[in-house]
């Protein structure tokens, strides 16, 4: 499920070099209306971003619910097999990179149309989980991922810690992950899989406050273009939902198996 993550960053100031007339101490004007204006401003972006994963999380709760009510994704599978599930995942994978890819470039409603169609399908595709585990263990999955991704987010962008530099880290980390479960798939090892859940619960914690410096960062350096801050707002959105829903899937593993 993961990752459609931006590359190429450049979050760097412009050149620190002095004009070799400058006056000795002399004091830099500071205009602070602006510098209060701007950082509203991108108080105001990174809301809206949090805005757009809320509604795609939403949208992907009722899909899953309403998918496993009706027995919906139960019938697909009855008349697909295999192949109508490997397909829906190779659906999911193609929006992601497509989004990730264009996102920048799209038109800011159709990026947004895109994105919550993709919500829309991954809670078709995890409306198996009312099947394997019970409400008691999603509800409390649910609960303590968003208290941990409202307490990551909020050290992230108060933080003046630069977490910037984990990305490439936490991206072979994630690789390897992937790795490891694909191996795992072929053996029937309990508590190697608990493990890999822990280490994911790991992961995807430093990616989201990763994502959260990402998107503050983009804001900041974008704030003047309103349509780019449009476009950056769901790519990063959708960068934030991911985070979200694999650090709750790893969760609900790990209580599942706890049962």
């Amino acid at each position: 499920m993961k990752r459609g993550q931006m590359t190429d960053y450049n979050f760097n100031s412009s050149s620190d070099t002095q004009p070799t007339g400058q006056m000795p101490y002399q004091q830099p004007y500071v205009d602070v209306a602006s510098t209060v204006e701007q950082e509203r401003a991108q108080q105001i972006s990174v809301a809206r971003t949090y805005g757009e994963m809320t509604i795609g999380l939403l949208v992907t709760a009722a899909v899953a619910y309403l998918s496993y009510a009706t027995g919906l994704f139960y019938n697909f599978i009855v008349a697909t097999g295999r192949i109508g599930f490997i397909g829906l995942i190779i659906v999911q994978l193609g929006v992601v990179f497509f989004l990730s890819a264009r996102a920048l470039k799209m038109n800011p409603a159709t990026a947004r149309v895109a994105f919550y169609a993709y919500a829309a399908l991954m809670g078709f595709t995890l409306s198996t989980i009312f099947a394997v585990y019970s409400l008691g263990n999603i509800i409390l999955a649910l609960a303590f991922t968003a208290g941990f991704f409202f307490a990551l987010t909020m050290f992230a962008l108060t933080t003046k810690m630069d977490l910037l530099k984990l990305g490439p880290i936490l991206t072979v980390a994630l690789i390897v992950l992937i790795v490891a479960e694909v191996i795992m798939m072929f053996m029937n090892v309990g508590t190697s899989t608990m493990v890999l859940s822990a280490i994911s619960l790991i992961i995807f914690a430093g990616f989201t406050a990763y994502d959260a410096q990402v998107a503050r960062a983009l804001f900041a350096q974008y704030g003047n273009d309103t349509v780019m801050i449009k476009r950056i707002s769901i790519i990063c959105a959708l960068n934030l939902y991911l985070d979200f829903i694999n650090f709750f899937l790893s969760l609900l593993q790990i209580l599942g198996n706890r049962d």
